[in-house]
Formats: C-alpha cells, structure tokens, sequence
C-alpha cells in the first residue's frame, strides 16, 4: 500500500507522461477555457524553453519540435545532435517540455499520430505496444534517454524563455528491461533510480530528482 501511495505521488508531481509511456513528450493535456486563449510563444521562446529540460552540453544541437501560431507541430529548428526536444503544447494549462534521445523518436512520434486521429492514450499505449511486438514499430536497441520539465504555466518566461519552478524527471528507456536484468528495485523511491513498467517495451528507469 505504500509503495502504491507512494508511486501515485510521483505520478501526481509531474502531471504526466504519460509518463508510463512518453513521459507526457507527445499528449496535449485537456484544455481549459484559460489554456484555449493562451497565445503560442515566439520560435526562439520555445526553442529555449523546450531544451532547457536537455542536459546544458545537449541543448545546441538539439532538434526542436514546437508550434505554429494556428498551433500546428512542426520543426521550429533542426538540429545537429542526437536530441529531440519538445516545446511545451499551448493548450495545456500548464507547463510541459521534454528532450529524448533522437533513438526514440519513431516511437514517440507514432504516439502522436495515433492520438492525432483520435485515439485515447491508452488506446494508443496499446497499438504502439502491439506495433513494437509485431516488429512494425522500432525501439531503440541500446538505453535511450529522456528529460523532462514540468510545472505550472508561470514555470517559463514568455519573454525570454527562461525556465524556474518546474520540476525535472528522467528516464532511460531501456526495453524489455527487468529488476532481474537490470540489479534495479521496482519499487518507486525518490532520490534513486528504479525500473517502471519492467519487462515490456516501454520499460525505463526512473529517476525523481527534487524541483529546479
């Protein structure tokens, strides 16, 4: 029960993720009636803010993928590196980025195709899961990374992009991984790492570090 308790918090603390499966990179979340009149930010605010999640080293180079002023995704920058960095979606009513490794992108662009015509996340979940399973859908061979950011909509200036009181998550996709394969717990714990959804394609490391 506690372990229960416990994962339902950190789930709750960075409002996501679809964190089981992308860690909230491709899903819009509900709109509000605030959140459907929030304008979208300029290319170069996105551009920042979106990789501030990635490691300072990774931001440069990194692929950024964001949104036109009708709110269309697009690539706001391609980049160089081996990142794919996400701007926050303006209609969600708060403040979500996330950068993965390039490896992962296959998947998590599927997931935004399949939610694009409609499918619920978890409808999703499950035809990206059979895809991997019938090898029509690639994941990546060796772990994959990916860092997020996420806090209320104050969490970013609009100004210059810049990101304060949003809180990170990582994770390391490592597929098909186990506690047995791996020497990691399976049960959830703040401030060391541990594997969630072990043994399916999706399985990942998880790492909760404390707010930025």
């Amino acid at each position: 029960m506690r372990s229960t308790r416990l994962l339902a918090a950190l789930l709750a603390a960075v409002s996501a993720p679809a964190m089981v499966s992308d860690l909230g990179a491709q899903a819009p979340a509900a709109s509000s009636a605030g959140a459907t009149r929030a304008r979208v930010l300029p290319a170069a605010v996105q551009i920042a803010s979106a990789t501030a999640a990635a490691p300072a080293e990774k931001r440069d180079g990194a692929t950024v993928l964001g949104y036109t002023a009708d709110r269309r995704l697009t690539t706001l920058r391609a980049g160089t590196g081996d990142m794919v960095c996400l701007a926050s979606d303006p209609a969600r009513d708060d403040f979500h980025v996330a950068c993965y490794h390039k490896s992962l992108e296959s998947f998590m662009a599927r997931g935004r195709e399949l939610r694009a015509k409609g499918m619920s996340r978890g409808a999703a979940d499950s035809a990206r899961t059979a895809e991997i399973t019938a090898g029509k859908l690639k994941m990546p061979a060796q772990p994959a990374a990916l860092y997020s950011l996420t806090g209320p909509a104050t969490s970013v200036d609009t100004a210059t992009g810049a990101v304060a009181g949003a809180r990170s998550l990582y994770v390391v996709y490592i597929p098909f991984a186990t506690a047995e394969s791996t020497g990691l717990s399976a049960t959830p714990a703040r401030g060391t790492p541990w594997i969630m959804l072990a043994g399916t394609p999706k399985a990942h490391i998880m790492f909760t570090p404390e707010m930025r």
